[in-house]
């Protein structure tokens, strides 16, 4: 059975840090772009950033500068780093994977959640919350 678990959400001051994981089992990472969406309430889900097999990387605007992916495929383990962190940051995130091949291609987004729409995987969410 395939699952993403994420970990590492909690409640951050302003200008805080929190650091996401987000661990494989059932699957190698191998192949696989790792993305993170997030979902406040009321709003629709935005995709956040993701990171292709070969370290392409995409970032929404809103967090350009302050978040930073990365994956360890020994660990098979994707994170996301989130530094100087803002009250609208705070939604659920959630983690997705989708196999995109071993051959370098530059991430896009949109393209990216179709793909885990059609085939790919979700972690069940982590709630993040930026509160003083």
């Amino acid at each position: 059975q395939v699952q993403l678990v994420e970990s590492g959400g909690g409640l951050a001051q302003p200008g805080g840090s929190l650091r996401l994981s987000c661990a494989a089992s059932g699957l190698t990472l191998d192949y696989y772009t790792i993305g993170w969406f997030r979902q406040a309430p009321g709003k629709e889900r935005e995709g956040v950033s993701c990171i292709s097999y070969r370290d392409s990387t995409y970032y929404a605007n809103s967090v350009k500068g302050r978040f930073t992916i990365s994956r360890d495929n020994a660990k098979n383990t994707g994170y996301l780093q989130m530094n100087s962190l803002k009250p609208e940051d705070t939604a659920v995130y959630y983690c997705a994977a989708a196999y995109t091949g071993p051959h370098f291609q530059q991430v896009d987004m949109a393209d990216f959640e179709k793909k885990v729409e059609r085939g790919g995987y979700w972690g069940q969410g982590t709630q993040v919350t930026v509160s003083s």
